[in-house]
């Protein structure tokens, strides 16, 4: 078990979440749920160590629902400048106004 809670972890990384009995492996970031696209997850994943099935058994989820981190993938400085440019993405998506309205 790893301690690192450090967001975005890298592609390929092993977490269990909170609440989970089985491990899921982080395949990318920023994804829309198709029912509720105005929430956007941190990640999205699938299970491990089946890894990818079908696209009806992967999960999204949030940094904070990270319980472990048994792995951490692949980090090389490609991947810590993608991280940040994650984190700038992020930042700048919490400020945009949440209704039309305030757009006014």
């Amino acid at each position: 078990m790893k301690d690192n809670k450090e967001k975005y972890l890298p592609i390929g990384s092993v977490v269990l979440l909170t609440g989970g009995t089985k491990r899921v492996m982080i395949t990318g970031y920023f994804s829309l749920e198709d029912a509720n696209p105005e929430i956007i997850y941190d990640y999205n994943g699938c299970i491990f160590p089946e890894g990818y099935l079908s696209s009806d058994q992967t999960c999204l989820f949030n940094h904070s629902q990270i319980d472990t981190i048994d792995f951490i993938g692949f980090e090389d400085s490609e991947q810590k400048e993608f991280s940040i440019k994650l984190l700038e993405l992020e930042k700048s998506i919490k400020e945009l106004p949440t209704d039309v309205e305030s757009i006014e």
